[in-house]
């Protein structure tokens, strides 16, 4: 059973018991979709500032909307379009200060304003990512960039296709 809980510490201590979260919540469920949901459960009760968090999946014709918390979003997305898209080709972490600013921004839900998107990997090929969006201009810090690539790579391990 799950029980929300108050972060306390550092912001690298709350980002640590996160990730010890999420390793815990996933340990011994093998489907994808559930662990997706489950991740994006536990990241838009630990956030503040944020509008939309979730995943799309790589599938052959682009990016296919998967588990996600938010308003409803964009279904598909090619790759190399919008902040997700243009992770997906660099295969790199886009952090989005102002999405307005950004060429070729897909809004899905206008009250966004800043973003952050970081590729999923299983055995080196990316299989998704992870996009999360906020109302407020530059909510993401290079820091919490590092500290969700860490949740990530929590998660990563858990992917089994």
């Amino acid at each position: 059973m799950f029980a929300k809980e108050a972060y306390k510490g550092t912001l690298e201590e709350q980002y640590k018991t996160l990730s010890k979260q999420l390793d815990a919540l996933l340990t011994g469920e093998e489907d994808l979709i559930a662990n997706l949901a489950n991740a994006s459960a536990l990241l838009a009760q630990f956030l503040d500032d944020v509008n939309w968090v979730g995943f799309y999946l790589l599938k052959k014709e682009g990016l296919v909307l998967g588990p996600f918390q938010g308003l409803p979003a964009c279904v598909r997305i090619p790759v190399g379009k919008g902040v997700c898209g243009t992770a997906v080709e660099r295969d790199e972490t886009m952090l989005v200060e102002d999405v307005h600013q950004f060429p070729g921004h897909i809004a899905c839900d206008a009250a966004s304003r800043s973003e952050i998107v970081i590729p999923i990997h299983h055995y080196n090929s990316i299989v998704a990512i992870l996009d999360i969006d906020s109302p407020l201009l530059a909510r993401f810090t290079k820091e919490e960039q590092r500290y969700l690539e860490e949740f990530v790579t929590v998660l990563e391990k858990h992917i089994v296709l």
